[in-house]
């Protein structure tokens, strides 16, 4: 599936969030550790098994990360009922108040715009882009794919979200790892994604998958980590009725040209779901 080009929208910019720098050194102990084998035991938050092959993490454009990133791109690379989908998500899922994590994002966050949260903290590959995202109080720019730590205090947010990006992860495991060390018990991870991509940067897992199998992919990035809830999954498709069912519509929707954008979220919380 190619990516289409995505639609600009015009910003509303307030005052610029500030950089996280330096940023906190971790001071808990429960850092993710390196990959362990399949048969060892993982405590919590721990590394159970690995669920990428080596060929599943490679991607077609060997370029660091931050080359590809190198210049702002000021776009949303979904459709507006994507965004509303998830902004619905978020307002059903993530208390006022609470401390969010942005994780993989940029110059929009897609939260509630009448939900006051306790501080949002942004993680990109462009500081531009992260500079003039109004909802962050913070960000930091960081490979994930380079190096997976996240210096940030454990338990110390109530939220993370991962916006169309989770395609990119060529270590998830440990991403996750740090994903659970840093939530509170009884925070939640959210992370939405559609059929779009950067198709050279996207990994093989994800390009040569289904809808389906990238679903369980996410499923079983979070299983993976001991500790995680048992993965919700969302799904929210086209309406397949009038001219969308067309053979030329159904083709140009392959390549991500036309028609509406799939929407899917895969949603777990650290040790348990809060009632």
């Amino acid at each position: 599936m190619f990516c289409a080009p995505p639609q600009p929208l015009h910003p509303s910019l307030r005052p610029r969030p500030r950089p996280l720098w330096p940023a906190p050194r971790c001071s808990n102990s429960n850092e993710a550790q390196p990959s362990p084998s399949p048969s060892s035991a993982a405590a919590a938050g721990g590394i159970r098994r690995l669920v990428l092959t080596p060929e599943g993490r490679a991607k077609l454009d060997p370029r660091p990360d931050r080359d590809f990133y190198a210049f702002p791109r000021l776009v949303t690379h979904v459709d507006d009922g994507f965004i509303a989908t998830l902004t619905d998500l978020y307002r059903e899922r993530l208390r006022a108040g609470c401390d969010v994590l942005d994780l993989m994002s940029s110059w929009v966050s897609h939260l509630p715009p009448e939900v006051q949260f306790g501080r949002v903290v942004g993680h990109g590959l462009n500081a531009q882009e992260l500079a003039r995202n109004p909802r962050l109080d913070y960000y930091f720019v960081k490979d994930l794919n380079k190096e997976q730590q996240l210096e940030l205090e454990g338990s110390s947010f109530d939220a993370v979200l991962c916006t169309v990006s989770v395609q990119y992860l060529q270590s998830p495991e440990k991403v996750f790892a740090e994903i659970f060390r840093v939530l509170k018990p009884g925070g939640v991870c959210i992370v939405s994604f559609s059929n779009r991509m950067f198709y050279e940067k996207a990994i093989g897992a994800w390009r040569e998958g289904t809808a389906y199998s990238r679903v369980q992919l996410v499923t079983q990035y979070f299983q993976c980590v001991e500790g995680f809830t048992q993965p919700e999954m969302i799904r929210k498709l086209p309406s397949a009725g009038g001219s969308s069912a067309s053979p030329l519509d159904a083709v140009m929707r392959l390549f991500g040209v036309a028609g509406s954008d799939p929407f899917y979220a895969v949603i777990s919380y650290r040790n348990f779901r809060p009632m």
